[in-house]
This record gives structure tokens, sequence and C-alpha cells, in this order.
């Protein structure tokens, strides 16, 4: 009696989909990789090449003339960049210190606290985060122009001591710490300002290094509003010390890509060695309801 048994496929049929969808997986993977690694490329390429070979028809990654210390030389050496990399620190540590002080307590009260209009006030604080500076940035000018605040550290902080993206983020992230804990605090006599102190604050610590990531990166990259209000260049800040390479005649684009190259660098190393902190923040706080 013929057997009507179906042949057992041979083991390589078996493999050659998962195979081929692998390839694919990965082809798509060094794709988007190359399509955000290289303008880094370009720019530190860029950074090595005299001003004619920069946008020039036959472009090659290696420089045909190699001028990298001129131009970096002249951005760390013949301008105050120490000053400029100090303006961005300052601006961009007391932005983020402020706002963690406005945003936990916040985040705390709307996560933890039972009050009338809660609701609504989440509500305005996520609508808030669709508002770009660009929109306020006008009346905020004005204001400072008015008071005299312009060329100041307080007005290149200032537009950012709220963020609401800040609270949005930890009130995601303390709506997971367990009620119990904080109720039995409370019934020890602790007041909220200590359970935030206290309880809060140690097991935040990833949500605060996630967001002092976006912060700092945010900030220190930030042209626009620095451009608008700083006057002199003792408050210049790194990112925008990049324009003074730049005239209605003429762009030096060799020592613009140099300059870029040199304030982005620490952003680069700082989220290296806080990219574990930072994945971990993300992920408990986007997990919850």
């Amino acid at each position: 009696m013929a057997d009507l048994a179906a042949p057992t496929p041979h083991w390589s049929d078996r493999i050659r989909p998962k195979s081929l969808r692998g390839l694919l997986g990965t082809l798509l993977l060094f794709l988007g990789a190359w399509v955000m690694v290289f303008p880094f490329i370009w720019m530190i390429s860029s950074s090595l090449k005299p001003t004619d070979e920069v946008y020039d028809s036959d472009f090659t990654i290696i420089p045909k003339t190699f001028k990298g210390w001129e131009n970096y030389y002249a951005v760390i050496f013949e301008q105050p960049y120490l000053i400029f990399l100090m303006n961005s620190l300052i601006v961009c540590i007391g932005i983020l210190v402020i706002q963690l002080l406005t945003a936990i307590p916040a985040a705390y009260a709307l996560a933890k606290l039972k009050f009338k209009g809660s609701t609504i006030l989440f509500g305005t604080v996520i609508a808030a985060i669709t508002i770009p500076i660009n929109v306020t940035s006008i009346p905020l000018y004005i204001g400072l122009v008015k008071v005299g605040l312009l060329d100041t550290y307080f007005a290149m902080m200032f537009p950012f001591i709220v963020s609401v993206f800040a609270i949005f983020l930890f009130r995601q992230f303390f709506r997971g710490f367990p009620d119990s804990i904080i109720q039995a605090a409370r019934v020890d006599g602790f007041s909220e300002i200590e359970i935030i102190l206290r309880l809060i604050l140690p097991s935040a610590v990833p949500a605060m290094a996630a967001f002092s990531v976006f912060s700092f990166v945010a900030h220190w990259n930030d042209l626009y509003w620095p451009l608008i209000v700083v006057q002199s260049q003792d408050k210049m800040t790194a990112t925008l010390s990049m324009m003074q390479y730049q005239s209605a005649f003429d762009t030096d684009y060799g020592r613009t890509y140099a300059s870029a190259t040199v304030v982005t660098a620490p952003m680069v190393i700082a989220f290296l060695f806080a990219r574990r902190l930072f994945i971990r923040g993300i992920t408990m706080t986007g997990v919850k309801g």
C-alpha cells in the first residue's frame, strides 16, 4: 500500500522564512541606523575640510585637504569658548533644577492627592505640551524688554522654568507608587513634603535621570531663544557661538561644523554614561496608566 503521508520538509525549507525575516529586519535596522548616524559623519567630515570643499560636487568622507587642526583650534582657542561652555552649563543646570523643583510636587499632587478639578488640571497640562515656545516668544520678549532683563541668565531660563512635560512624566511614574506606603507614612505623621522627600524622590531617580537627559539636551542645543534674548558675547551659549562664523556675505562652513562637533560631543558623552538610567526611566514611566 502506497504511503500517503506528506513528505517531511527539509530543514532548510523550515528555517528559510525565519532567516529571511531576520535578514530583512537587520537591513531595516541598518538603514534606520545609517539615517541617524550619517548627519554626524557628515558633520565630523566637514569639520576637517576647508570651506570650498564642504559642498563640493565630488563629495568624499575623507577630506582632500585636511584643515581639521585649523578649524578646531579656531573654535576652541581663538574665541572665549570656555565662557560659552560655562554659560550653557549655567543655563541648562539652572533650568533643570527649577523644573525639578516645580514639576515633582505638581506631579505628586496630580497622581496621589484627591481634589476638585484635578482632571481638568491634568487635561490642561496635556494641552500645554502641544504649545511650542514660538507661540509665546513675542509676549515673553516684550515683557523681558519692559523690565530690562534682556541679555541675562534669567532671560534665557525664564520660558522653561515650568515644564509641563516633566509634570506629565513624573505623574505617570508616581501613579505606580503604592498608595499603602503613602497612607502608612501619613499615619506615622509624615507631611506631604516629607513623603515626597523621603519616599517618593529616592524611588524616582530613574525618572529624574530620564527627564534630565531630555531637558539638558533640549536646552543645550537650543538656538532659537538665546538668539532672541542674548545681545553680548559674554552671555553667548556654546550653541549660539556657531553663528559667529556666518554672515550675510560669507560662511566659514569648516569652522561652523567644527563648532557643531565640539558643541555636540558633551551631550553624546553624557548620554553614553546615563543611557542605562535613561532607558530604565523611560520604560518605568511609559507603562503607567
